[in-house]
């Protein structure tokens, strides 16, 4: 086992709670997921959140939620298809909730995420990513894939521990300053002439949450190292 990395047998020691949601249906046209999806609830109660995500009026699920102390909620089945995800594009893929399983954190966004969420979530995301052969470059925020419509799961959560646990990965900056949205584009975001200032947004909420003001050269030199590490290879999917 590389150091850092989360023993295989974790999410053996999850007790996952079974709380099925009516929200959800079979994934189109013979797909299965092969990417991870996390999300905040952006609610003040985990239970409130779960329930909500229960109910056939709201048309929202996902397949987990994790609570503020580590309880763990799966209501939908990994093999069916949440919605979660909604409108965006990550690669080549639109229909993110056909190739994702989607995990909710109960965090309003503006508050540190808890270390019984932060070790359940290791454990829960080395289980499914066991299981569907996904790989730390397709584990994603819902803000990478709706940049601007999207800020979940925000700049108080820790993806640089996550990448070190080898259940997502971390840019190294790259010694050349390259073209910020050409490798934007490269590395998964969708990119638009209307949308710059959105995916610099997302960018950095999740590799430089301190960072403001406008494009920079250490912006470049880490989306360079991203497209160079993990050129995106869905875009001939859907």
């Amino acid at each position: 086992m590389e150091p850092g990395t989360v023993p295989r047998r974790a999410e053996q020691q999850l007790s996952i709670i079974w709380h099925p949601s009516p929200n959800f249906g079979p994934r189109r046209d013979g797909a299965r997921p092969d990417h991870i999806v996390l999300h905040y609830t952006a609610m003040d109660c985990a239970e409130k959140a779960r329930d909500w995500l229960c109910n056939e009026e709201a048309q929202v699920s996902a397949h987990y939620v994790i609570s503020e102390t580590g309880t763990v909620w799966q209501l939908v089945d990994e093999a069916e298809r949440a919605w979660h995800a909604g409108a965006g594009q990550w690669g080549g893929i639109t229909d993110m909730n056909s190739r994702s399983i989607g995990i909710e954190i109960s965090n309003t966004g503006s508050q540190p995420f808890s270390e019984p969420q932060m070790t359940a979530l290791e454990a829960l995301m080395t289980g499914i990513m066991d299981r569907w052969s996904i790989t730390p470059e397709r584990v994603i925020g819902h803000s990478d894939m709706a940049p601007g419509r999207k800020i979940d799961p925000g700049r108080r959560f820790d993806w640089r521990r996550l990448a070190l646990r080898g259940l997502a990965i971390w840019p190294e900056m790259a010694d050349d300053v390259d073209d910020f949205y050409q490798n934007a584009t490269r590395f998964g975001f969708g990119v638009t002439d209307d949308n710059r200032e959105q995916v610099l947004d997302a960018f950095r909420m999740r590799f430089r949450p301190h960072a403001e003001g406008p494009l920079t050269d250490d912006d470049a030199k880490a989306m360079a190292a991203l497209a160079r590490d993990w050129p995106n290879q869905t875009y001939c999917t859907s």
